[in-house]
């Protein structure tokens, strides 16, 4: 479904991605892993042109979609979950869904879909008339993807999912990400720095360390991996 090729993203003088290529296959879940700063975020937002690739090609459906407009991309079906969630506080909850369906004009549709997210998130439902900003971590990472899956992804790209939320939830987030993949079909690549998390769920992974891809692999390969457990497992 997505092909990257000898991708380069430069922040000015400094080479953020020095050159990386990968491969997400149709209705799978690929993870990125890495240390903070190896990357993986910046894979992301170029894949949704949010930065521009200084070179290398991004290819979706074998068609070329580097550094197109942002919104090109999400008219296409390739969705983003922010890192740090990034809703829109001061708008409720049923307000940061129809902005997610902001592109679209088939207004029953919308509707059935809202619904269909209320079966998966019954808690937004609960809060459909608070503001974004009121909900608890855990609530507004739901309410993010949400939001992305709004747009009808057939490509849903998630950073850091587990980031600044209780323990608890984290668990049942990664359960919503296996349901979403499972229930709707839906590829997802996902950039999570809990390496054991992300491999558990995942089909195949790529660990990146300073812009490079220095392993990849089934993610059960991955996860028994002396090297990635040493680094990325807290294993001695």
């Amino acid at each position: 479904m997505l092909k990257i090729e000898n991708l380069v993203v430069n922040y000015g003088a400094i080479k953020a991605i020095k050159g990386i290529s990968l491969a997400v296959q149709d209705k799978a879940i690929i993870t990125l892993i890495g240390a903070n700063g190896a990357g993986k975020s910046t894979t992301l937002r170029c894949i949704s042109c949010i930065v521009k690739a200084a070179g290398g090609r991004i290819y979706y459906d074998d068609k070329d979609i580097t550094n197109l407009p942002p919104h090109k991309i999400v008219d296409m079906g390739i969705s983003q979950v922010p890192e740090g969630r990034l809703i829109f506080s001061n708008l409720t909850v049923k307000e940061n869904l129809e902005m997610g369906a902001y592109r679209r004009k088939d207004k029953h549709e919308i509707k059935k879909d809202m619904d269909f997210i209320f079966t998966i998130f019954p808690r937004l439902e609960e809060r459909l008339k608070q503001p974004g900003g009121t909900l608890s971590g855990g609530e507004q990472q739901m309410l993010a993807m949400s939001r992305a899956l709004m747009s009808k992804p057939r490509l849903l790209l998630m950073d850091e999912p587990s980031l600044g939320i209780a323990p608890i939830l984290v668990k049942t987030i990664f359960e919503k990400i296996i349901e979403i993949n499972r229930t709707l079909g839906t590829t997802i690549l996902l950039v999570e720095q809990n390496a054991r998390l992300a491999l558990s769920i995942a089909n195949y992974g790529y660990v990146l360390e300073t812009g490079n891809i220095i392993l990849e692999g089934p993610a059960k390969e991955l996860e028994s991996n002396t090297q990635v457990r040493k680094a990325y497992l807290g294993e001695k």
